[in-house]
């Protein structure tokens, strides 16, 4: 399949997805069906049927399929696939649980170990970006997706209308000043490396602004061009950064990795190496 009709499907999933996610975090009776996994982190029913609703979409592309909310796959596996769909069907769970919006659905596909196709949708927010390596990357929300989401319906050229509705990320209109730079940080897992680095740019900035957040929509915001950087100094999953990398890549950002040598969604351990998203 072509890369546009394969980014058409990522986008579509993650909406419905999204639904699925909204139908139980707006329900007042709900009690999310907490559950811990074996490294304690949380698990609601949400994840799971999320999980649920991309799986079966993406199933049908003949992709392998990497999710956290899956049976894990070991290195040898997945290393040998060319091709893989990278899914974290609730990305900031923690966020889900507080109620405070900010989680997230991610699709990527990942090549060769590179990812090549991103989405990632903010569902309370109803914000969605989006990205492959042929377009670009974009963002849209609010009424605007709702409106255009029918062009990704039976249309030879959904994916290319959708995007005429769409904004090309980074927005031209954000400027920054050069004494001035702002940083996105975890809501829920800074730890002192972290306030380091804050602390050393308070060196050679005036002004070092913090804005803080869950899940991949930090990523996305330096992709925006809202955030200039977002340090991340602790080991995280393939499925929390495989759509928001691509989204930064194709926005003109860069990922740098403290070691090089390691590939970035085919790491050993399936754990990816602590990294910043710059400027």
């Amino acid at each position: 399949m072509e890369l546009n009709h394969l980014t058409e499907i990522a986008i579509k999933t993650s909406l419905l997805a999204g639904a699925e996610i909204l139908k139980i975090y707006n329900d007042p009776e709900s009690d999310f069906n907490i559950q811990s996994k074996a490294d304690n982190s949380p698990l609601t029913i949400a994840d799971q049927k999320s999980n649920d609703v991309i799986v079966k979409d993406l199933i049908g592309t003949g992709i392998a399929i990497l999710s956290e909310e899956e049976k894990e796959v070991p290195y040898s596996e997945r290393s040998a696939n060319k091709n893989l769909w990278i899914v974290d069907p609730l990305d900031g769970t923690k966020e889900f649980i507080k109620r405070n919006g900010e989680f997230t659905v991610n699709v990527a596909l990942v090549e060769n170990g590179t990812p090549v196709i991103g989405v990632v949708y903010v569902p309370v927010s109803n914000t969605l970006y989006f990205a492959n390596k042929e377009i670009g990357s974009f963002k849209i929300d609010g009424e605007t997706l709702l409106s255009s989401s029918f062009f990704l319906d039976n249309n030879r050229n959904g994916l290319l209308s959708f995007i005429s509705n769409a904004e090309k990320l980074p927005l031209s209109s954000l400027s920054k000043n050069d004494n001035e730079i702002t940083v996105v940080a975890s809501r829920s897992h800074n730890n002192e490396e972290t306030e380091k680095y804050i602390s050393d740019l308070k060196t050679k900035y005036k002004d070092v602004i913090i804005v803080s957040s869950g899940s991949s929509i930090k990523i996305c915001l330096v992709a925006e061009g809202i955030a200039d950087v977002y340090p991340r100094f602790a080991p995280t999953m393939e499925w929390d950064t495989a759509a928001g990398h691509a989204v930064a890549l194709y926005a003109g950002k860069q990922v740098l990795m403290t070691d090089e040598k390691t590939s970035l969604y085919y790491n050993k351990e399936n754990l990816l190496n602590p990294y910043f998203i710059v400027k």
